[in-house]
């Protein structure tokens, strides 16, 4: 069982295997891809993060079914913005969507608020991993990879939300520490479509530096046959 992916035939070590591989779902969040939140108060379009919700629910769908390990992440600050980098702070407010500011969906990028929560399309299930993090990556601030290392996880899909920021953050993080990585690329998306297509294209140059691409219908059918 193996991906039909650009540009090698996924995984490089041969059959996939669902014991050793973890689906993970990037900051599917109301503040990222809903009305209200995040994204929305910086003014972008949101049909451009969330074009990647459908695919997504389908390989969820096909992925529970075959018994693989689930992990999503959150991007979020402490109540009291302790943990926020003072110039990231400070660029969120320059852009009209300040970091604890708030909302329609209550303080902007805060742990607890309705904005901070997973879509009910994407929510998770009981028993499936939730890495909380403050930052754009989940490796430098979170217990994920000792989570997957427990879990014997050596391969990684993609899904998520933003491309070019968090998804390859965490791409790039858990291709240095040794995981094999695919990314879906119809499970994804940015607030700007040159900067999808961009992000798509790193990942694959020089023979896929950072882990190859897919699409979720050839994925699905992979693990479904």
């Amino acid at each position: 069982m193996r991906v039909h992916a650009d540009p090698y035939e996924w995984p490089y070590d041969g059959r996939l295997d669902i014991r050793r591989t973890a689906l993970l779902c990037i900051d599917w969040q109301r503040d990222f891809c809903g009305h209200g939140g995040y994204v929305a108060r910086m003014g972008y379009d949101l049909s451009l993060t969330r074009s990647g919700i459908e695919p997504t629910q389908r390989v969820l769908a096909a992925w529970r079914t075959a018994g693989g390990a689930v992990i999503h992440t959150r991007e979020g600050h402490k109540a009291d913005l302790s943990d926020c980098p003072p110039n990231k702070l400070w660029r969120s407010r320059q852009i009209g969507a300040g970091i604890g500011d708030d909302g329609p969906c209550g303080r902007i990028l805060v742990r607890g608020e309705a904005g901070w929560e997973i879509i009910e399309e994407l929510s998770p299930w009981p028993g499936e991993f939730i890495v909380d993090k403050p930052t754009k990556g989940a490796f430098g601030a979170t217990d994920i990879d000792l989570v997957l290392r427990n879990l014997n996880v050596t391969h990684l899909v993609f899904t998520g939300i933003t491309t070019d920021v968090c998804v390859h953050t965490i791409m790039r993080e858990a291709n240095d520490r040794g995981y094999e990585c695919l990314l879906l690329e119809d499970c994804t998306g940015a607030t700007d479509y040159g900067n999808y297509l961009a992000a798509i294209k790193m990942i694959k140059m020089q023979g896929g530096v950072f882990g190859a691409v897919a699409n979720s219908r050839d994925f699905v059918a992979a693990i479904s046959g």
